[in-house]
């Protein structure tokens, strides 16, 4: 089964779809949503047997192929996948799907003043009255499916890259078709809004992607002075003896790019615009797999390339971590748009993560990949709970809400779930990545890991207190009354986020089995082992005695 190109295969099949999708004609909308959702399930069981035919034991890349691109540049296509990009190319195959559901109503056909005029007949002077809760955009229905296509071939293709330039193209072309779910197929209302965080989502990501160019181009320069050609071959890369000065800088170039991805304290200032204004399929692989192509770089790249600087910069980047988890946790509480509350306190999960990946040891690196992952399933849930909400109100706005759970308890306990899920309760998948961090971080940091540990109490205060303003307490509004619950469509959406949610929340060993053993190998290949326990003496004196 290794012998099977199965990323090869992960990558063509949503591109060929895009184009055979986008080629349906307008009025055939349901044909090109069930062509997409065919595909994106075929998709995430190809990735589910490549992950059951994965060898966590066998070091190295698996599945790879490579073969030469540009032979005067050194540039390959060249594939593979570790327990860290498996796991990854897994969450996005999985949510992609339940994206497409998620967004089978939401966009609708390019006339949308007759469902808006219908909608305000049905509850004249109500949420409704605005532009149809379903409707979102005057745009072409089967281009928004080709263009989740698309973006799922490109998440493939991030994390399955072994040249360093092929990353950098499927890093910058991931930007094309979010760029247009962003910017055309947000709320119809606030088009001015939604244009400006697209732009600015663009802006801030080809500035980064620039600066990684630079360092790219470097490490292609640093590789051709000491083996005579130059190559961008990840493998050849990491054997390079890259002087500390140069490793600074081209770290420099890789991290900002990144940290703008992910994105960390203070580069995040795009994210809670740019999560508001997408409609909710987009906003839930923006934040939930396209964010996570930054912290994937930071123990992709960042540390295996240039180890020296990794040691050299790893406590700012722990200051900066610490620092955005309670920044995001903050603005999360005095946030009244749901959406950006979302988002903000992914920023507070994103600290998180690149604490455990630079506290560099194997329990807070394998807690911050399972972390990306849970990330994505709990963020994931929110955002879809805030678009059913948001679909059957008209507002994202907080106070337009309150005792949701009296009409709608299914949809309440599904929010219940994720919010849980999102503070890391005990029991829920998120508890297991966050204690592994924290552990992995307190045997190297003490000082930090103990500062972050109470960055959870906030965590709880922004899920609880969003829930009670939503969800308890009296009717908000008349129309609320008429407000249905869950249908049977957005409970499959639902139900299979909710299961893993609570699955790998009790049972975590079959993805850390898959991640742990790339992590460490990733860690001491760069140089870093954990620290040595230390034991009392008067313990060790007593034990003997004894």
């Amino acid at each position: 089964m290794n012998s099977f190109p199965w990323l090869t295969t992960l990558l063509v099949i949503p591109v060929v779809a895009a184009v055979v999708v986008l080629a349906v004609p307008r009025r055939f909308a349901t044909l090109a949503k069930q062509i997409t959702l065919v595909v994106t399930l075929v998709e995430f069981g190809l990735a589910l047997l490549a992950t059951i035919a994965y060898e966590p034991s066998r070091a190295g890349f698996q599945f790879a192929q490579k073969y030469s691109w540009i032979r005067q540049f050194g540039v390959s296509y060249s594939v593979g996948a570790d327990g860290i990009s498996l796991v990854l190319i897994l969450l996005a195959t999985l949510l992609v799907p339940v994206v497409v559901l998620a967004s089978w109503d939401e966009v609708t056909g390019p006339a949308p003043a007759a469902a808006a005029r219908a909608a305000r007949a049905a509850d004249p002077g109500g949420a409704a009255a605005g532009p149809a809760a379903g409707v979102v955009s005057r745009r072409s229905v089967p281009a928004f499916f080709a263009l989740l296509l698309v973006l799922e071939a490109g998440m493939v293709g991030v994390f399955a890259a072994t040249d360093v330039f092929l990353f950098y193209v499927f890093f910058e072309a991931m930007l094309i078709p979010m760029y247009f779910l962003i910017g055309s197929y947000g709320a119809v209302k606030e088009q001015a809004q939604r244009s400006y965080a697209a732009v600015k989502f663009l802006l801030y990501s080809l500035f980064g992607g620039l600066l990684m160019l630079a360092a790219v181009i470097g490490l292609y320069v640093v590789s051709a002075d000491q083996l005579g050609t130059g190559t961008f071959d990840f493998a050849t890369l990491r054997q390079l003896d890259i002087t500390p000065g140069v490793q600074k800088l081209l770290f420099l170039g890789f991290f900002i790019a990144f940290a703008i991805k992910a994105p960390l304290f203070p580069f995040h200032t795009w994210l809670p615009d740019a999560g508001a204004q997408s409609p909710t399929g987009g906003a839930i692989l923006l934040v939930g797999v396209l964010d996570k192509v930054g912290t994937f770089g930071l123990i992709r790249y960042c540390i295996p390339l240039f180890p020296k600087a990794s040691s050299y910069f790893a406590p700012m980047v722990l200051a900066l971590a610490v620092i955005g988890i309670f920044y995001g946790a903050l603005l999360a509480i005095g946030q009244r748009d749901m959406k950006r509350l979302v988002a903000y306190t992914s920023l507070a999960h994103f600290g998180f993560i690149a604490m455990g990946t630079f506290a560099l040891t194997s329990q807070g690196g394998t807690g911050a990949v399972l972390y990306m992952v849970n990330h994505g399933l709990s963020t994931g849930l929110l955002f879809l709970v805030v678009g059913f909400l948001v679909a059957r109100r008209g507002s994202r706005d907080v106070s337009a809400y309150g005792g949701m759970a009296r009409v709608t308890p299914v949809l309440a306990g599904v929010f219940l779930i994720a919010g849980l899920s999102s503070l890391a309760l005990p029991g829920l998948n998120s508890f297991v990545s966050e204690f592994l961090v924290l552990v992995g971080t307190f045997t190297r940091y003490r000082a930090l890991a103990i500062v972050a540990t109470c960055g959870i109490v906030l965590a709880a205060v922004y899920i609880l207190y969003l829930y009670q303003r939503t969800m308890t307490g009296p009717l908000v509004g008349e129309q609320a009354r008429g407000v249905l619950d869950l249908s049977l469509r957005e409970k499959i959406v639902v139900a299979p986020v909710v299961v893993l949610i609570i699955a790998l929340g009790v049972y975590p060993k079959p993805l850390i089995n898959i991640i742990r053993p790339t992590v460490t190998a990733t860690f001491e290949d760069a140089g870093h082992t954990d620290p040595a326990p230390t034991i009392p003496v008067n313990a060790s004196q007593a034990g003997g005695h004894s």
